[in-house]
């Protein structure tokens, strides 16, 4: 039995799929898990017997195990990290033809490190259309508003590409990379910087205003993705621009503020210390372990990329139509940040919706029945939501 060569597929872990990419070389091999910031880690061991297939990871001490079998260039086995075991399954070949997680009615554009796969939703009849760039958040967040290190889906982006092709208004949304459709384009964690997002929107943009299937271009930043639309919409000049749940203030700000709810006493100060070297550019090597998830040393030159931006300048800087939205149960990002935006640009239209939290869903107050409805795909979006969107639209 040869391995050799490139192999993806996906882990389910709690009825969620983490799309996985392994490549063998005689002996050994690399695996990449890009939503989990896992890009090109050396196998420590492979192992084929006959129709068995066997390889392992080191991850700082923790042993991570894939054991299978072996059948008409598939493998189906069993992923196992620290005592928990979930189903893999691997498909020899590329991403293009042997992925059963991809989407096949895609459309692909080119951007600077290869391609990058899109959703595109048109009404009927006969166009052009006008089409709006849908942009999610921050995250391993996919076009539909779904975080992959997460159990469960709340489509809140999908449920508004569906509102708008219900209005006669198109849309566009896409994966971020490293995430779903267009994880290959992932990389290395350490390359990746801010500015990649910003130009995967703009070579989105691009693409709809060189077609004639489109009348007019918007865009729709959540959450992250709302300072992303920024920049892209004042670099590619968009018609309209609607801001859902997004920051005021850079990022440096909403950490420190968030970390200040979630940690304490050295750990809080260390954290601290973090974000103010990364603020002036330095990169930190000793991190705590409790902090790694957050500030390991892989994810610092986003981090610090991302701090080079103050979505208050860049508000300020867009002459189009500007619609700023945020809910009152948003536990991630509250009403004051909606209102730093508007302060910085007095005359976009400003909305508030009473209840609505940061996945766009009607919740109530309580954090727990809050965050149960991020993993609800049968809530509907916050109501008033989608026909304030529309109607700014028009």
């Amino acid at each position: 039995m040869n391995l050799d060569g490139y192999w993806e597929g996906k882990i389910v872990v709690s009825n969620q799929q983490l799309p996985i990419i392994v490549e063998f070389e005689e002996e050994d091999g690399k695996l990449s898990i890009p939503i989990q910031g896992l890009n090109d880690y050396p196998l420590s061991l492979v192992k084929v017997d006959d129709s068995s297939v066997f390889f392992e990871m080191d991850i700082q001490g923790d042993i991570v195990t894939f054991e299978g079998q072996f059948e008409e260039e598939k493998i189906t086995g069993t992923f196992t990290q620290q005592a928990q075991s979930f189903p893999f399954k691997l498909m020899k070949g590329n991403l293009d033809n042997a992925s059963e997680l991809v989407d096949k009615d895609l459309t692909e554009i080119e951007v600077s490190d290869g391609v990058m796969k899109g959703k595109v939703e048109t009404p009927e009849g006969q166009g052009p259309f006008p089409v709006a760039i849908i942009i999610a958040g921050s995250g391993p967040t996919d076009k539909d508003g779904n975080s992959k290190a997460l159990p469960g889906e709340n489509n809140s982006l999908k449920m508004i590409a569906e509102g708008l092709t219900s209005e006669g208004i198109a849309s566009i949304r896409y994966d971020k990379r490293g995430v779903g459709d267009n994880m290959i384009l992932g990389g290395n964690e350490e390359d990746l910087r801010f500015d990649d997002y910003i130009d995967d929107a703009v070579a989105w943009m691009t693409y709809a205003e060189n077609s004639d299937l489109f009348s007019s271009v918007s865009v729709i930043g959540h959450s992250e993705g709302s300072l992303i639309g920024m920049v892209a919409s004042y670099q590619e000049d968009a018609n309209t621009f609607v801001s859902l749940a997004g920051a005021g203030r850079q990022a440096d700000d909403v950490l420190h503020e968030q970390l200040e709810t979630q940690l304490s006493g050295d750990l809080l100060k260390e954290a601290k210390e973090i974000l103010d070297n990364l603020k002036r550019g330095e990169t930190v090597k000793n991190i705590s372990s409790e902090l790694q998830s957050i500030f390991r040393p892989s994810v610092q030159p986003y981090m610090m990329s991302w701090m080079e931006y103050d979505p208050r300048q860049e508000m300020a800087k867009l002459d189009s139509p500007i619609l700023i939205v945020n809910g009152t149960r948003d536990l991630q990002v509250p009403v004051s940040e909606a209102e730093i935006l508007y302060n910085a640009k007095p005359n976009s239209e400003f909305l508030i919706i009473e209840g609505m939290n940061h996945v766009l869903k009607e919740a109530p107050a309580e954090q727990k029945g809050n965050l149960a409805t991020y993993f609800n795909p049968d809530i509907p979006l916050a109501k008033g939501l989608m026909n304030s969107i529309i109607d700014f639209l028009k």
